[in-house]
């Protein structure tokens, strides 16, 4: 970057950590090289790599005729960044300049402005059209091929195109929804989350500095309702960070502890409660060696390949090579275990992950009611308004994917299952 970085020197650093050093884009929101822009280029810098991500093997097919050889990564995902921009309708002129402006700024790319702009211009007059013609830009191999053989390959191909048509914005509302539909020109789920097509900065909106609603995806706003009431109670937020669920169980009445590994994290956490005026008690813990309880309820969100949340996230299949699938599994089972340990006879337990894998599901589900006796699934606690009966899984779990609601957004990809002990 130079001294006066652009929004676009931010996506071009915002791309090269991710596809050169496997960054996740969550962690390089926060680095100090993306908080040196003001808030409107952090916005559009994120916005212009998360379009680019999405769009990458689109953008290199493009290319691909009007490159002899491979330029160094810093150019080529300047290509890429302003290939995506045109074929989704940029104004050239505009998009050409400042490609060429930006490699010109670079000591070690300024000789490659002279190639940026022929390619470019040859990208502006013929990737429109050839963009359209091309297919829904496809996973990796270590991902496809598990949900492929999870669900076949017309579902893989829904799931991709959700993916590539990326996500709205889903607010949880304190109170009643309805009002916050008419004041943000949004849309309400059926399942009670208000969707909003054209967010632009959440942080302007109204309702966000008084904490009258939250950031969250329907399909993470549906394991906390599977709960129902909650008022009274001493429920744990096991893994909470970043604190939509605590801020769900808050509201609804529940006496919550938020319990996560993360102190950083669980700053987050209680900026969100002081926003909204709720109150939680945050403990800093590795939750296998937690020892608080019993509860009445808990609600695991536990650490998982996230991999149904990339329709918001199309860096986390870029960044990854699913190689840490297999120690994450063995995680989730140790946590639903130790989990199990602090819950109350009789009372709720709810395991999710927003995970497609079903090892990571409906496999642990499964395999722990295999493993204890004295546990069942409660299916009827997700007979919930909105909730599609095709969305119920075998064993008593709700399976949700990024296919579903195709017509309204999509929603990300969750498992979800209530457990009751004893």
């Amino acid at each position: 970057m130079t001294d006066t970085p652009t929004a676009r020197d931010g996506a071009l650093w915002l791309l090269g950590q991710v596809l050169e050093e496997q960054r996740l884009l969550s962690e390089l929101l926060g680095d100090k090289r993306h908080l040196r822009l003001p808030p409107p280029d952090r916005a559009r810098a994120q916005r212009l790599a998360t379009d680019t991500l999405r769009g990458l093997e689109r953008a290199d097919r493009v290319l691909k005729p009007f490159l002899r050889k491979m330029p160094p990564p810093a150019v080529h995902n300047l290509l890429r960044l302003a290939t995506v921009e045109l074929c989704m309708g940029g104004d050239a002129h505009g998009v050409v300049n400042e490609a060429v402006n930006t490699v010109q700024r670079g000591k070690r790319t300024r000789h490659f402005a002279g190639l940026v702009n022929a390619v470019l211009r040859k990208v502006s007059r013929e990737g429109p059209a050839k963009w359209s013609e091309l297919r829904v830009p496809h996973l990796p191999k270590w991902l496809r091929g598990p949900l492929r053989d999870a669900y076949g390959a017309d579902v893989l191909g829904a799931i991709e195109a959700a993916h590539f048509a990326g996500a709205p914005v889903d607010l949880t509302v304190r109170a009643d929804a309805a009002p916050w539909v008419e004041k943000l020109d949004g849309t309400l789920l059926p399942t009670g989350s208000v969707r909003l097509s054209n967010a632009g900065q959440v942080s302007a909106l109204a309702g966000y500095e008084d904490g009258a609603w939250w950031v969250q995806d329907a399909a993470a706003a549906l394991p906390v309702r599977g709960l129902g009431d909650v008022a009274g109670l001493n429920v744990l937020d096991m893994c909470a960070a970043p604190g939509g669920k605590t801020l769900q169980l808050a509201a609804a009445g529940a006496n919550v502890t938020a319990l996560d590994l993360s102190a950083s994290r669980l700053e987050r956490l209680r900026e969100n409660l002081t926003r909204t005026g709720l109150n939680a008690e945050i403990v800093a813990e590795d939750a296998l060696t937690y020892t608080g309880g019993p509860f009445d309820a808990i609600v695991l969100d536990a650490p998982c390949s996230a991999t149904g949340t990339i329709r918001r996230h199309p860096d986390l299949p870029l960044a990854r090579d699913g190689a840490e699938i297999g120690e994450l599994i063995g995680l989730q089972s140790a946590m639903l275990d130790h989990a199990l340990s602090l819950l109350k006879p009789g009372g709720r337990l709810i395991y999710c992950t927003c995970s497609l894998i079903p090892d990571e599901g409906e496999c642990q589900i499964e395999e722990a009611l295999a493993r204890h006796s004295d546990l069942r699934a409660l299916p009827d606690a997700f007979a919930l308004p909105g909730v599609e009966p095709v969305w119920h899984s075998d064993e008593g779990g709700l399976r949700l994917r990024p296919d579903f609601w195709a017509d309204r957004g999509g929603m990300d990809g969750f498992y979800m299952c209530c457990l009751q002990k004893g």
